[in-house]
């Protein structure tokens, strides 16, 4: 399901956690240049050892506390390049990054995102998600579970969490189906679903409306 959204040469952005798993389905010879926002344009996989692993090479998503015993160390490619933040911050802002997967906690029938703070929870602050998700020229998908662990839906009718950004999300891709988020306001659509995965279940497990695609497909 994900990768049809990794075109030739794009530059991608990647959220912590389940979206950095999508590297795994960059299609051979698509040349994706995956960009950080802690100063690097050429990402590579994570260290294959122990021995490759480099603290001094990290990828944005981790504090220090963990790079020092290793976790979230990184690679990166031949004719990577690397820059400082604000240079980073500013191909973000810029409208540079054509593609950006994130996770979330919670997205609207809308588009909007929320996915950087729990209310009680202590967090280091806002982090990059919400500057990529309020660049026009970036396409944003969400990659997660359909439901929390609680099971109660992500996808709702209204974000109750503290918001990243409005109307900003354009596809939702989770373990049970995909959903692209209409222009206008027009809510959800339901372009995908896994082979297995019923309507009934999609419709019990999603917290809004939804509109079905004619060209529904089925993914196994």
């Amino acid at each position: 399901m994900v990768s049809p959204e990794f075109t030739t040469h794009a530059i991608v952005n990647l959220g912590i956690g389940l979206p950095m798993q999508c590297t795994a389905h960059i299609p051979p010879n698509c040349n994706v240049q995956l960009q950080t926002e802690n100063g690097l344009l050429g990402l590579g996989p994570y260290p294959s050892t122990v021995e490759l692993a480099d603290s001094d090479l990290v990828n944005a998503g981790m504090p220090m506390a963990s790079i020092l015993i290793g976790k979230e160390t990184t690679t990166n490619l031949p004719g990577s390049s690397f820059f400082g933040s604000e240079e980073s911050f500013a191909m973000i802002r810029g409208g540079h990054i054509d593609l950006t997967i994130l996770g979330a906690m919670e997205v609207s029938s809308n588009g909007d995102l929320a996915n950087w703070i729990i209310p009680g929870k202590m967090v280091k602050g806002m982090g990059g998600a919400m500057d990529l998700a309020a660049s026009l020229e970036t396409k944003v998908v969400i990659t997660m579970e359909h439901v929390s662990k609680n099971g109660k839906p992500k996808i709702l009718d209204r974000c109750n969490l503290p918001l990243t950004a409005k109307s900003c999300v354009n596809r939702i891709i989770t373990d049970l189906c995909v959903f692209d988020v209409l222009s206008n306001g027009e809510g959800l659509e339901l372009i995908e679903l896994f082979e297995g995965t019923t309507m009934e279940e999609i419709r019990a497990k999603t917290g809004c409306s939804f509109k079905t695609s004619k060209n529904l497909k089925v993914i196994q």
